[in-house]
C-alpha cells in the first residue's frame, strides 16, 4: 500500500506547490487565481492524507507526519470556508476548526516542552524553537477561528487576509516539506539547485510574497470577485 501511495503523495505535493505559487502571483479574485486556488486545496488535501497514512503505516499514530496532514487539511479547509458564502455548514466547520487548532497548539507546545528537556533541544530532530513557534501560530491560528465564531466572517481586506496567510501556511508546509531533504530535491532538480542557500530560497520567496500580499489586501476596503455572494448577506461586524 505503501509503494502505491508514495507516487501519489509526492505528486500531489508538487502539483500543490505550482498551483499555490500560481495562485500566489496572479491577480487576486480572478479566473485563474480561483481555479489555481481550488486546484491547490484539493492537491494539498491529497497531499496531506496519503501522508498521513504513509506516517501511520510507518510509525503508527505518534509518527509526524500523521498530524501534519490534519494540520494541512485544517489551514486550506479554513482558508477555503473564509471566502465561501456564510451558512450553518461553514458555521460547523469553523466550530470544528477551533477544537482542532487548540488541540493542535496544545499537542505542539507538549512537544516544545519535551524538546526543551532533551539533549541538544531537539525531538525527532526537530529543534524546540521550531515547535513552540508552530504552537505559536495555532493559537494565532485558534483566536481567529474564535473571532468568527463570536463575530462573523470579517469583511473586505481582514477577510482576505485570513484566506491569504492560511493558504500561504499550507503552502509553506508542502515546500518545506520537499526542500528540506535534499535527497528528494536532487530527484527532479539539477545538482546547483540542491545546496542548502538554494533549497532555503523558494521558502524564503514564498515567505516574502505572502507578506507582500498581507500588506496589499489589508489596504483593500472590498474584496473582488472572489465572494461574489456577499452582497446579497446582512453586514457583519469585522
Amino acid at each position: 500500500m505503501a509503494a502505491m501511495l508514495l507516487p501519489i503523495h509526492i505528486a500531489a505535493g508538487g502539483l500543490a506547490i505550482v498551483l499555490g505559487a500560481t495562485a500566489l502571483l496572479v491577480k487576486k479574485g480572478g479566473t485563474i487565481h480561483r481555479r489555481a486556488g481550488l486546484l491547490f486545496v484539493y492537491g494539498m488535501l491529497v497531499m496531506g492524507t496519503t501522508g498521513s497514512i504513509l506516517g501511520f503505516l510507518k510509525g503508527g499514530p505518534t509518527d509526524g507526519n500523521v498530524f501534519a496532514g490534519f494540520v494541512v487539511a485544517y489551514f486550506v479547509g479554513t482558508a477555503l470556508v473564509t471566502v465561501r458564502p456564510v451558512s450553518p455548514w461553514t458555521r460547523r466547520i469553523h466550530a470544528v476548526a477551533l477544537v482542532g487548532a487548540v488541540g493542535f497548539a496544545l499537542v505542539e507546545i507538549a512537544s516544545g516542552v519535551e524538546a526543551w528537556n532533551s539533549p541538544g533541544h531537539v525531538r525527532n530532530g526537530v529543534p524546540s524553537v521550531m515547535l513552540f513557534f508552530f504552537a505559536t501560530i495555532f493559537i494565532l491560528a485558534a483566536a481567529g477561528d474564535l473571532r468568527v465564531l463570536r463575530f462573523g466572517v470579517p469583511r473586505g481586506g481582514p477577510r482576505l487576509a485570513r484566506h491569504l496567510w492560511r493558504m500561504c501556511f499550507a503552502l509553506f508546509i508542502a515546500a518545506g516539506s520537499f526542500f528540506s531533504i535534499r535527497d528528494r530535491v536532487a530527484k527532479i532538480l539539477p545538482e546547483p539547485f540542491t545546496t542548502g542557500p538554494m533549497r532555503a530560497l523558494p521558502i524564503l520567496l514564498l515567505l516574502g510574497a505572502m507578506l507582500y500580499w498581507l500588506w496589499r489586501v489589508r489596504r483593500r476596503r472590498r474584496l473582488p470577485v472572489l465572494v461574489r455572494h456577499d452582497a446579497m448577506l446582512p453586514r457583519q461586524q469585522s
